[in-house]
């Protein structure tokens, strides 16, 4: 299985990468400008967190919209690319009333395939400014007391948002979260 993470300029993009390849799972780090025919034959991308602000720098997330357009594979946002993913499928998002960083308490609302196995109240690793506020077509799948959204999925492709970081260690069951993705991966 091989699986790419698209850099965004995140603080944790390399952690991402390593947790993946520490679960055995053939993967690079590559450039958000990536072109699609470098995707042949990967099998599930990764849209990093990032310091771009998806209400005032759209256009420094790259080609990712053309990723969530013409790629067939599983996707996972993490922060700003869970941002992405709810603006792209008619959400909206912007600047928190209360913006999250560090610990924070995250409850699950529906335990869709990405939360198979984690319990209904979990801490997790935030870093945000912005937010999703609406889903647009997107299932909201957790919130937490200042975030109305901290989980999305698509309503019928394997494509996934997260706002918190499932990569560091801070965050409880973070690692069964990408093992969940992976399995989602493999069907």
């Amino acid at each position: 299985m091989k699986v790419y993470v698209i850099d965004n300029g995140g603080q944790w993009t390399h952690r991402e990468w390593r947790v993946l390849r520490d679960l055995g799972i053939e993967t690079k780090i590559v450039s958000n400008d990536t072109p699609l025919s470098s995707f042949k034959d990967v099998d599930a991308i990764v849209l990093s967190g990032g310091a771009p602000s998806i209400f005032y720098e759209k256009e420094k997330l790259g080609l990712q919209e053309n990723y969530l357009d013409e790629l067939d594979i599983p996707i996972l946002g993490i922060c700003v690319g869970a941002q992405l993913i709810a603006e792209h499928f008619n959400g909206k998002c912007g600047p928190a009333k209360y913006p999250e960083y560090g610990k924070t308490e995250v409850i699950i609302d529906n335990h869709d395939e990405l939360f198979d196995g984690v319990p209904d109240k979990i801490i997790v690793w935030e870093s945000h400014n912005d937010e999703i506020k609406d889903t647009g077509i997107l299932i909201s799948l957790a919130h937490s007391k200042n975030c109305r959204h901290q989980a999305v999925k698509h309503p019928s492709k394997p494509i996934y948002g997260v706002q918190f970081h499932p990569e560091v260690e801070h965050t409880e069951y973070g690692e069964k979260m990408f093992q969940n993705f992976l399995s989602i991966v493999k069907k």
